[in-house]
């Protein structure tokens, strides 16, 4: 258990890709959200979900953002303010391989930083990632200036990078970072071991 942070659960985007709700998608017998919350479940404490609307058919706790139509930023500032551990993981609802071992590894990179962000294939994965407390303000503010790209406020914070070479002995096919975003997605995802 990593102690000292709540894992967010970011559930409340549009779908528009896959044509229906993603998180209640059925997948590998269940909902596809459940499979990420038992992920969590196994790694922290407290696991909160984000959402745009409640979501009564899941049994977590829930922060509904705080402005309509902003994005992933909006969803995890309106979740970062509730939680009260110094650290928050947050994940898409949406990746159902997030492997413990690599979060746990993520987990070692926090001291001096306020973000810890995979980089995979040159392109950075700010939905498997951890985010201090102390990165409420400055997301905040990126906010309040019309700003609704997650990857725009990160590049405001001090961050620590990790490379897929240092990921790859806890998840050596980086699965963790597939997310189904459409049906053809959900189609490769079922043939994965």
């Amino acid at each position: 258990m990593i102690e000292d942070c709540t894992a967010i659960i970011l559930a409340g985007g549009d779908s528009r890709r896959m044509g229906q709700d993603k998180a209640m998608l059925a997948f590998a017998g269940q909902p596809l959200i459940h499979a990420v919350i038992d992920t969590m479940q196994r790694l922290f404490t407290v696991t909160i979900l984000s959402v745009r609307q409640p979501r009564p058919e899941i049994a977590l706790p829930q922060v509904c953002d705080l402005h309509a139509d902003g994005g992933p930023l909006t969803g995890l500032v309106s979740a970062l303010v509730q939680v009260t551990s110094p650290w928050a993981f947050v994940v898409g609802c949406d990746m159902p391989f997030v492997s413990p071992a690599l979060v746990e590894q993520l987990a070692t990179y926090r001291a001096q930083y306020q973000a810890v962000v995979p980089v995979v294939d040159g392109r950075l994965q700010p939905l498997a990632a951890f985010y201090s407390s102390s990165c409420i303000a400055t997301m905040r503010a990126s906010l309040s200036l019309g700003e609704k790209s997650l990857l725009g406020a990160i590049s405001h914070l001090n961050v620590c990078y990790v490379d897929e070479a240092e990921m790859l002995r806890t998840d050596p096919q980086l699965r963790s970072f597939f997310d189904l975003d459409t049906p053809q997605d959900v189609a490769i995802a079922q043939g994965f071991e």
